[in-house]
């Protein structure tokens, strides 16, 4: 009788097979299905292990995931903030410059007779008077709209925030979902060559196997035990790149695999499509903005009058009088000046609006190509649980077959497991990309998860959830 073996793996995922079986034949052969139901029991065991501090957390979808990272950043109200500022001096904008108070002494005696006297010399006054200067409507008016354009660029800003949020923390989700994923694809193939090393030792104290075979299933194993080290690494980095977007909460169970072969875009009028992209719709605005410095420009060329009131009081012997006056900026240089100042305005906004074409020519092309990328990893994925993944169970099923029947070394079945587990672990690695082309491409627009906030206003489309 074989004695119980344990095998220490890293922290999270730890084996222990109990393994007892006589050295001969059809015995041999029924403890190996025993321990199969044993191992793949063990295996669900180890899955439960890695998450049995997180059985009271409820699990973590990707839409609640990314609820949370809106909720959590510290951007949004920083830009909430910003556009409050800039309705607040559109108001301001829209309305006259304060008057000026105005007071003062005219014509103090400084010697002779009447020296510092405020009321012998007919012309020493005492005056005070307001002025106030008629800023034109227009210009008003316009310095009020570029405030409020100021306000719907940093609202387009939150927008493309928002959309990076989801995005951000869709990447890191499914970079903990897929690393779990393998590491669980690991841990199932360690657990049956756990097996392999069992029947390897069991056949060579029965003299029907070889040491070399004993060292390869050890060494099998101990190699899986390794990249299930490795892959522990990922999921904890994957667990801390969470928890940079959503805070506490990132260890929760994850729940809810996307629907990754569906986007919510029309492929077929991208430029359109992408006309409403929130960073295009900050460009837009910038270069709105940028028009309407020119437009204050050109209103700036007819000068605003300033019209003062004073009222004067001299000495009690003489009259107290009333003053007006009006002043009016002279413009005489305006070919040097106001031109000039209207000539660099349009220019700017020119170059705003070169700016925007040429982002959305890019953004356009870049995102054709992740189409492309990701269309065609939909074609390589299937392909891969179609043919590749069934294949490779198929060798290792006859392998194992033709070891039990001894036509066909353990070298040769550990061959085959390798195999497999290569080509599951590549088939999820080629699907944890097609899941992160479909992220960059799915949440190009903010989606519902960012309803809830003050001014947030998500893009109204007919997309398909993400759940």
């Amino acid at each position: 009788m074989e004695s119980v073996i344990f095998r220490s793996a890293p922290p999270g995922f730890k084996f222990a097979w109990l393994h007892t079986f006589h050295a001969h034949g059809q015995q041999c052969k029924a403890a190996h299905g025993l321990l199969r139901a044993v191992v793949l029991t063990m295996v669900v065991g180890t899955l439960a292990h890695a998450n049995s501090g997180l059985a009271v957390e409820p699990s973590l979808t990707l839409a609640e995931a990314q609820h949370r990272a809106v909720e959590h950043s510290h951007q949004i109200p920083a830009q909430d903030a910003a556009i409050a500022a800039s309705r607040d001096m559109a108001v301001a904008a829209g309305q006259l410059p304060d008057p000026m108070l105005r007071f003062g002494i005219d014509n103090l005696p400084v010697d002779g007779a009447d020296q510092f006297s405020l009321t012998r010399d007919f012309m020493t006054q005492r005056r005070i008077g307001l002025s106030q200067e008629f800023t034109r409507s227009e210009k008003r008016q316009l310095r009020a709209q570029r405030y409020e354009l100021e306000a719907e660029k940093t609202l387009a800003e939150k927008t493309a925030t928002i959309a990076s949020i989801q995005r951000e923390t869709a990447l890191a989700w499914l970079d903990r979902y897929y690393a779990e994923a393998m590491t669980a694809a690991i841990v199932e193939q360690a657990g049956e060559v756990t097996l392999e090393v069992s029947a390897a030792e069991g056949a060579y104290r029965a003299g029907r196997g070889t040491q070399a075979d004993v060292l390869a299933a050890h060494s099998t194993l101990v190699a899986l035990e390794d990249r299930i080290s490795e892959f522990n690494r990922r999921i904890a980095t994957a667990k801390t790149g969470l928890a940079r977007w959503i805070g506490d909460g990132a260890d929760a169970a994850l729940e809810g695999k996307p629907a990754i072969d569906s986007i919510g875009m029309d492929t077929g009028s991208l430029e359109a499509e992408l006309g409403h992209h929130p960073q295009i719709a900050t460009l837009s605005k910038q270069a709105d903005v940028a028009t309407i410095d020119a437009r204050i420009a050109q209103a700036d060329k007819k000068a605003d009058w300033t019209v003062e009131l004073a009222y004067s009081q001299r000495g009690p012997a003489y009259s107290n009088m009333v003053s007006v006056g009006v002043s009016v900026p002279l413009q005489w240089d305006q070919k040097n000046r106001q031109d000039r100042e209207l000539a660099s305005r349009l220019a700017l906004a020119d170059q705003a609006k070169a700016q925007r074409d040429d982002a959305l020519r890019a953004h356009v092309a870049e995102v054709r190509s992740m189409i492309q990328e990701w269309q065609n990893g939909l074609e390589r994925t299937a392909r891969y649980q179609r043919q590749l993944i069934p294949l490779a169970k198929e060798r290792t099923k006859a392998a194992l077959g033709a070891y039990l029947g001894n036509k066909a070394t353990l070298t040769d079945l550990l061959l085959a497991r390798r195999n497999e587990i290569d080509v599951r672990l590549q088939a999820l690695q080629l699907e944890l990309e097609v899941a992160r082309s479909w992220a960059q491409l799915n949440f190009l627009f903010p989606r519902e998860a960012g309803a809830n906030h003050a001014d947030a206003t998500p893009r109204d489309t007919a997309m398909k959830d993400a759940q």
